[in-house]
């Protein structure tokens, strides 16, 4: 083994171990993808991950657009410069044998960029304008790496993509709103529901709360309708491990009409007992 084998070897353990570490927020990549294609995966969410930590951890705050702006630097390099990061050494390595565009890379970023500096929005079209950069491009990504990017999946993989993110948001309302940031859309609150999303983030309960969230889930749930038909169209092991991704944000949503506007103190959450079912859904196809 040459030196930059080793080298390699040691930078895809590295990114394993960010994946391993995160695996509620990484769903693929654990059965569904052939030996040989997960490290690019676990390359592309080290790339991710870390990236998402300067937009939002407290440690990163006042340099955070400077890190931001670094990391794109070493991606725009790191596919025909050998770096000596062990996540663009990896990642590097991914896209020039999977021969990845570098969009997907440069959309994930322009949505952490706006995490640094935006905590509200004002519509609809905001958020999944939002989602569109911060969630679509993994998905897409995912498709890539396991040579099953039929142009024909691409919009069914970003209508899940953006259901899970949208998801996520609701579910995180509890968390993210002591942290300052809300990504329910202000105008569309206030116009429709009476709900002024400032009051959310005083821990105040505006009497139209419910039925916002009960739009928002039924919103996000269209997006898991049109998605549906993802699974089935993959191949291998894949069409498991998506359909288990389909069915468990499905069950988070559900669980967040069910809350409501407990929301507000309450995290949505799948039992260990209710991800052994999603698990024996998935394995019988039933999405």
């Amino acid at each position: 083994m040459t030196a930059a084998d080793k080298a390699l070897r040691e930078a895809r353990a590295a990114c394993r171990r960010v994946a391993r570490a995160h695996y509620e927020n990484f769903p693929v990549g654990r059965f569904g993808v052939r030996k040989a294609a997960r490290p690019d995966l676990h390359a592309i969410y080290a790339f991710a991950r870390i990236a998402d930590d300067f937009a939002d951890e407290p440690e990163y705050e006042g340099k955070r657009l400077e890190l931001l702006e670094g990391w794109g630097k070493r991606l725009e390099t790191c596919w025909h410069v050998r770096s000596e990061h062990p996540v663009f050494l990896a990642l590097g390595d991914a896209i020039k044998r999977r021969n990845l565009p570098l969009e997907p890379f440069r959309d994930l970023l322009s949505a952490f960029r706006q995490d640094a500096v935006k905590q509200r929005y004002e519509t609809w079209d905001e958020v999944l304008d939002y989602c569109k950069r911060s969630a679509n491009p993994v998905g897409r990504l995912v498709l890539l790496v396991t040579g099953q990017a039929a142009p024909e999946l691409l919009p069914l993989s970003d209508a899940l993509c953006t259901g899970l993110q949208l998801a996520n948001f609701w579910q995180d309302l509890s968390v993210d709103l002591p942290r300052g940031r809300c990504y329910v859309p202000r105008a569309d609150a206030a116009a429709r529901f009476g709900v002024d999303v400032e009051a959310l983030a005083r821990g105040e309960t505006p009497e139209g709360l419910g039925a916002l969230i009960a739009e928002l889930a039924d919103r996000t749930g269209a997006f898991f309708e049109e998605a549906r038909a993802l699974p089935g169209r993959l191949r291998g092991l894949l069409r498991v491990e998506i359909a288990a991704t389909w069915l468990g944000g499905s069950e988070i949503l559900d669980q967040v009409e069910e809350l409501g506007a407990d929301l507000l103190t309450e995290r949505p959450v799948i039992s260990p007992l209710g991800k052994a079912e999603i698990v024996w859904k998935a394995l019988r196809g039933r999405v």
